[in-house]
């Protein structure tokens, strides 16, 4: 099971917030537990990481309603994991969200104060690199148990020869000329209420502080090359059709030294030759011969995991339904855990013999054989509302 604390109790929020109050409310557990506030504090370093983490998904309106829906399982592929944010550096987390703290001195300092890649002021690092979006098709066994999928992704990955920076190497910078390397560009206008100052991000180094002087031979100053990456993806039992699951920073690279994107897996389910699924329940329809229906029998039925054993009584009605405890999916979410449901058939043959009709036409005026069902005998509504209840 998860460990991770819910990301509207990190941020301090409610269900229903706006992403104006999501917003606000990081910003202010982020200053809360800014290391330079908190200097060798690893607890306050690990709730500023937690923070950015649940920024990352509650700000992003897709993410958000998958993890409404399925809590942290579904957002990352590690089993009872979160979001893969956990992993983030501290580049990352400016790279991304930077941007939402202005011009705070403390901010300006952390992120990047020492300029770009050494000189100069607060600046973005690179561009991120987009998300990737795969299928992966699982069997009932696998979806019961949880899986492991290695899958070789086609994607950017970064240059080896530069290191993902895009240059030559390491001396080949220089800070842009048209926003001395500040990443910004402020314009002051002249308006009605008075001088108005608006900073943008600057259009010549596109708010990295800096341009290259040459640029990698390899990559041609992108910082990465389209290639191939083997990705194992842990899959949290209980899964379902539609699902989607998020493995952070293992998407497209990032140009030049930019934050990887992520990695979108959509679940889908492989159909199984005999039973059916609804919800958490497994069911199954057991076709039984009348003699059998009269007699009683044990017989066997086909489950998630193997084989079981069932009993069926003597005198047993067709449509009725036998349940299995446990032997269903488990929750994603909660140790609940479904049951497999048996619905009972009992075989009417469509073609007879003359001797076999001969034993039916004695059968017939036997009152025995005449139907009369128990009052204490469910009807069918009453049957498909105790399986649901």
């Amino acid at each position: 099971m998860s460990t991770k604390r819910d990301y509207y109790e990190v941020l301090v929020v409610v269900k229903t917030a706006s992403q104006d109050e999501i917003k606000k409310a990081y910003r202010k557990v982020a200053m809360q537990f800014h290391p330079d506030r908190n200097p060798n504090n690893k607890e306050a370093e690990e709730k500023f990481k937690e923070a950015a983490e649940a920024y990352e998904v509650l700000s992003d309106p897709d993410k958000r309603a998958q993890y409404d829906r399925f809590g942290h399982a579904g957002m990352n592929g590690n089993r009872g994991g979160g979001y893969g944010g956990g992993g983030m550096n501290m580049d990352d987390i400016f790279s991304n969200f930077g941007d939402i703290f202005g011009n705070d001195d403390i901010f300006g300092s952390f992120f990047g104060g020492g300029g770009a890649r050494g000189g100069g002021n607060r600046r973005g690092r690179g561009t991120r690199g987009s998300n990737l979006r795969v299928k992966i098709r699982l069997t009932y066994e696998e979806i019961a148990k949880g899986a492991n999928k290695k899958i070789k992704v086609k994607k950017y990955v970064p240059c080896q020869h530069c290191g993902g920076l895009g240059a030559k190497d390491k001396n080949a910078f220089q800070s842009c000329n048209t926003c001395g390397g500040s990443g910004q560009v402020r314009k002051v206008t002249q308006t009605f209420l008075g001088q108005m100052q608006t900073v943008t991000t600057c259009p010549t180094c596109h708010g990295e502080g800096q341009t290259i002087t040459s640029k990698c031979g390899h990559c041609k100053g992108e910082g990465r090359m389209y290639g191939e990456e083997m990705v194992s993806i842990d899959i949290p039992a209980g899964v379902q059709e539609g699902m989607q699951l998020s493995m952070s920073g293992k998407g497209n690279a990032g140009e030049r030294g930019g934050a990887p994107g992520d990695l979108l897996i959509l679940i889908e389910e492989e159909p199984h030759p005999e039973l059916q699924r609804d919800g958490l329940n497994v069911a199954y329809d057991l076709h039984i011969s009348f003699p059998d229906a009269v007699y009683g029998t044990s017989l066997e039925v086909p489950t998630i995991d193997g084989k079981a054993k069932i009993k069926i009584p003597a005198g047993t009605q067709s449509g009725k339904i036998f349940r299995l405890k446990g032997k269903g999916f488990p929750s994603v979410n909660s140790y609940e855990k479904g049951d497999q449901l048996i619905h009972i058939n009992v075989w009417t043959p469509q073609h007879v013999s003359a001797e076999e009709k001969e034993m039916l036409d004695k059968l017939q005026s036997s009152d025995n054989f005449k139907p009369n069902p128990e009052k204490s005998e469910k009807g069918f509504f009453e049957k498909v509302r105790d399986i649901f209840s």
